[in-house]
């Protein structure tokens, strides 16, 4: 189960961002849907988007 504040990351491309792009969920619309505020390895922001859950996994390493 995803929530907000968890790191996440895209299993395929998706509006522009690579798979394997890391972001973080900022706000939790249902279980389907998420915000989430996509970095690059430096941690600047790339976009914010909301992103439908079954293109997500969890970051199990940091």
């Amino acid at each position: 189960m995803m929530h907000e504040l968890d790191v996440v990351r895209l299993t395929e491309d998706f509006n522009g961002l690579s798979a394997g792009t890391d972001g973080t969920i900022v706000l939790e619309y249902n279980e389907e849907y998420f915000e989430v505020e996509f970095v690059d390895a430096q941690g600047n922001t790339l976009d914010v988007l909301t992103t439908p859950r079954k293109i997500l996994e969890l970051e199990t390493s940091i």
